[in-house]
């Protein structure tokens, strides 16, 4: 591997490293399992990406504050109570019509 190879590497390591910990907003703070990691396809086709270009993504991505989603049921609650509406709605239902 040549210097200019590694310093390639080593930037899209950094990059790959950002998004894996949840620096880029992109995800949770998990390693991603990818076949192909970033940049394995560039560097297979003997055009890997140069490390200022590599170092510019890598600023851009993890501009601003990405915070983590917050954990908890969210917008489920609509549907929570759309189902306890309409359960309640064919109980009384139910109910109306057996008594007539």
């Amino acid at each position: 591997m040549t210097g200019r190879a590694a310093a390639v590497d080593g930037a899209t390591e950094r990059l790959r490293h950002d998004i894996d910990s949840g620096r880029t907003g992109d995800k949770i703070d998990w390693p991603d399992p990818a076949a192909a990691p970033l940049g394995t396809d560039e560097e297979a086709a003997g055009t890997p990406v140069p490390s200022l270009i590599a170092e510019a993504a890598r600023r851009r991505e993890t501009v601003g504050d990405h915070k983590p989603r917050r954990r908890g049921i969210g917008a489920a609650w609509i549907l929570i109570g759309f189902v306890t509406l309409a359960v309640t709605c064919i109980l009384i239902w139910s109910l109306v019509s057996r008594t007539s």
